[in-house]
């Protein structure tokens, strides 16, 4: 199920989308990006529906998923 991020408390959405920036650790990147820096792309991406919030009733999570991914499951 596809949630809107405008359905969602400011604060919940910055820490949703927080935890989804720093969920896989150290960025290895050339350039060291700023983890508000990165929640503000994502909110730029949630903005331009590039991605989506999903919720998972089965396993009552939420998640953010690319067009790709969302598609994949």
């Amino acid at each position: 199920m596809i949630i809107s991020h405008t359905d969602i408390a400011h604060d919940t959405l910055y820490a949703l989308i927080e935890e989804f920036v720093t969920r896989d650790g150290t960025d290895y990147g050339d350039i060291e990006t700023s983890t508000a820096t990165k929640v503000q792309q994502v909110m730029n991406q949630l903005e331009r529906k590039d991605v989506f919030i999903t919720y998972s009733e089965e396993y009552e999570t939420c998640t953010i998923k690319t067009k790709e991914t969302f598609g994949a499951g």
